[in-house]
């Protein structure tokens, strides 16, 4: 009985659960940037599990559940799986595990327009902020790119990077268009991504920035050095405005208690820290990776208090109604 509730409650799980792990992996990449190991293979390996659970999930609603599977792939957060895959293979190339990393690549362009076609035709007037993913999923896949192509010298992967990078940034001018500023007062947690699509887009931005170094191991487009440079300044600078418009606006209207859609404000959280940190290193300035070192322990602190907040609701939840009564969507 046991373990059929727990498959029960795995295969209740919905895609917003994916920023667990997009969450998990950018903390485990900060805490590596800062050379605290330890701590970052432990985030690494909660980030794997669950990527697995949600990955299994996903293939088999895929294969015996079509219709669920179309109706969950009609919502931004069905983007988790692109997004989360990415920011994995990216942290694994960290380890040097070359093959796996570009197969994550591979799992995320083929993930990439089966996804993006389902949401941007169900796209209503006004959005959420889980509408941004239309974002992080695009440029995770640069970032993941710029990762591969360092590792392996394939520099022709940079070219549709730097596309996709472009692509990224006019969806997000898109969905700002529709998106609900209601939300900023009333959001579950889910708008801080306002804020973090931004960031990752920064964070891409400093990878092609290294790239396109003229004096980098690539030396690819390096007349492009100089724009994207500036791009990313504006970039991460907007991501820091939304940060503190967002924290300012947590403090006037306080939310208290766990939702799922709080992984989508860790995100942003540690993906600023880290797009603050690898912004410092690729243009080389010193201040940025202090501040980077600055924002990073409080989002551990928020993941913490996050983790809590959902073994707290795991743990009030009712065994009983586990077989019959799906488990709530946040």
């Amino acid at each position: 009985m046991r373990l059929g509730r727990l498959i029960t409650r795995i295969d209740a799980l919905p895609p917003a659960v994916g920023a667990l792990v997009m969450a998990t992996t950018i903390l485990s990449v900060g805490l590596h940037l800062l050379g605290v190991d330890w701590a970052s293979l432990a985030f690494l390996v909660v980030a794997l599990g669950v990527w697995l659970l949600l990955a299994a999930v996903f293939v088999r609603h895929l294969l015996t559940e079509r219709d669920r599977w179309r109706q969950e792939a009609d919502t931004p957060p069905a983007l988790t799986a692109v997004a989360a895959t990415g920011v994995v293979g990216t942290r694994l190339s960290l380890l040097g595990w070359g093959p796996v990393s570009v197969l994550a690549l591979c799992l995320t362009v083929l993930l990439w327009p089966l996804l993006m076609t389902h949401v941007l035709r169900h796209r209503g007037r006004s959005v959420p902020g889980a509408a941004y993913l239309v974002c992080v999923a695009t440029q995770a896949i640069v970032v993941l790119a710029c990762a591969v192509a360092t590792s392996s010298g394939w520099r022709w992967l940079l070219w549709p990077a730097l596309v996709l990078f472009v692509i990224g940034i006019l969806l997000y001018v898109l969905v700002l268009a529709r998106f609900d500023f209601r939300q900023l007062a009333a959001g579950a947690g889910d708008h801080w991504i306002i804020a973090g699509a931004m960031s990752i887009s920064a964070l891409a931005g400093s990878k092609l920035v290294a790239a396109a170094a003229p004096h980098g191991p690539l030396r690819w487009a390096t007349s492009l050095h100089d724009p994207l440079r500036i791009a990313t300044l504006v970039l991460l600078g907007v991501a820091l405005a939304w940060y503190a418009v967002l924290l300012c606006c947590e403090l006037r209207w306080p939310r208290p208690g766990y939702s799922t859609k709080r992984w989508s404000t860790v995100f942003p959280l540690g993906m600023t820290a880290v797009a603050a940190l690898s912004t410092s290193a690729a243009l080389e300035i010193p201040w940025l990776w202090t501040l980077g070192k600055i924002l990073l322990w409080p989002a551990v602190l928020v993941w913490a208090v996050v983790v809590l907040g959902a073994m707290r609701t795991l743990w009030r939840a009712k065994p009983r109604d586990d077989a019959r009564t799906p488990v709530r969507r946040n």
